[in-house]
């Protein structure tokens, strides 16, 4: 099925050369996405310099993770990619640095929603392995939301009409200005993602 009607695409962009990907919650670097995205670099653009952390459970901490990992990268050729979680993450990183961002299926006020999952949990690619939220996270979150973005035209937004954990028409409502690429049915993990692949691409340059 084609997408739905959305904002134009944006004009290729000059390459990305660092790309940070942040799983999302309950999630990993063994994401299937990160896994996809990161055979492709290596593959056809082994040049760009790839980073995919494991992200604590508390926000906090994954917040400083991940700015200890772009410290010295370059602004204008940076770019992250973020899903569920790791798009809220995403959001903070393109507000503090300006740079390209791909938000898949983000969570858009993840202190509301995850208020409600507190405790331990195991994360999806090993259930031997498991998180705890507290209930301190939920306030970590509400301190690290931002508000409008600086450069919302380098933002691609990549939305699910099928999430079934987050309401896409909120995403949209978040990001104006973005470029929304709206996904007919899918789901919150876009089990689809290689259908998305060339637009991602495209918007980090890296057609």
């Amino acid at each position: 099925m084609a997408n739905l009607p959305s904002a134009p695409l944006a004009p290729p962009a000059s390459a990305c050369t660092h790309l940070l990907y942040l799983h999302g919650f309950r999630s990993s670097p063994r994401s299937f996405k990160a896994q996809r995205l990161q055979a492709y670099l290596r593959a056809h653009h082994p040049h760009v310099t790839w980073a995919c952390p494991a992200l604590p459970p508390s926000p906090a901490q994954a917040w400083a993770l991940i700015e200890r990992a772009v410290a010295d990268w370059p602004g204008d050729t940076m770019a992250v990619v973020g899903s569920s979680l790791g798009g809220f993450y995403a959001t903070r990183l393109a507000w503090a640095r300006g740079c390209r961002a791909v938000l898949i299926n983000p969570a858009v006020d993840p202190a509301r929603d995850l208020a409600r999952h507190i405790g331990e949990h195991p994360v999806w690619h090993d259930p031997t392995e498991r998180i705890h939220f507290q209930p301190a996270h939920v306030d970590e979150l509400r301190r690290l939301r931002v508000g409008a973005l600086p450069h919302p035209e380098r933002v691609l937004l990549i939305a699910a009409t099928g999430d079934e954990v987050l309401d896409w028409r909120e995403m949209v409502a978040r990001y104006p200005g973005s470029v929304h690429r709206i996904v007919p049915g899918s789901d919150h993990g876009l089990s689809d993602f290689d259908d998305h692949l060339p637009a991602l691409l495209r918007h980090l340059g890296l057609e």
